[in-house]
């Protein structure tokens, strides 16, 4: 029996096994669909009428206070709309640093289990993030934003510091 087994040989689930997958990889295509598709801005402008193809970008600039005078929508929808585009940016901006630290904790041989902590603990924060930025516009609970968009960094510059160690 394995240390890792117990008298009914039952073992931990790989947490600390050299079997461990690298679930890395998925990480990152979840990150990726999560970043560029859940939290695109498109979705809600297109449920708000307010998305226009020919240049999407450009709809709040445009078409929001046009919509908010018109009674389309509601000043704090506008708002609203607003910070999903910002959280959509960031997040498609911060998924560069998470591919950067899961390549080199890969290529550097960090351990799969502190991989996919690591990563599960950035899959954690950035959820929290989005639903942050999106949802809440009061000054002082939006400062958890700034708590979760550090604990993300911090996750992935944790992994990037382990591969550093690996390599010197």
């Amino acid at each position: 029996m394995s240390s890792s087994s117990t008298g009914l040989g039952l073992r931990a689930a790989g947490i600390l096994d050299s079997n461990t997958p690298n679930y890395g990889p998925a990480f990152l295509g979840f990150h990726f669909l999560f970043a560029y598709g859940v939290l695109s801005s498109r979705t809600l402008k297109q449920w708000y009428g307010i998305d226009h193809n020919e240049s999407p970008r450009e709809d709040l600039v445009k078409y929001g206070e046009d919509a908010v005078r018109t009674g389309k929508i509601t000043r704090r929808q506008l708002d609203m709309l607003k910070r999903n585009e910002a959280a959509h940016a960031n997040s498609v901006e911060n998924f560069t640093l998470l591919v950067a630290s899961v390549l080199f904790a890969s290529h550097a041989g960090v351990p799969a289990h502190t991989i996919n902590a690591a990563c599960l603990s950035y899959t954690v924060a950035r959820m929290i993030y989005g639903t942050v930025y999106i949802l809440i516009d009061h000054p002082t609970w939006s400062q958890v934003r700034g708590i979760t968009w550090w604990w993300g960094n911090l996750s992935c510059l944790f992994l990037l510091w382990k591969a550093g160690k690996r390599l010197a």
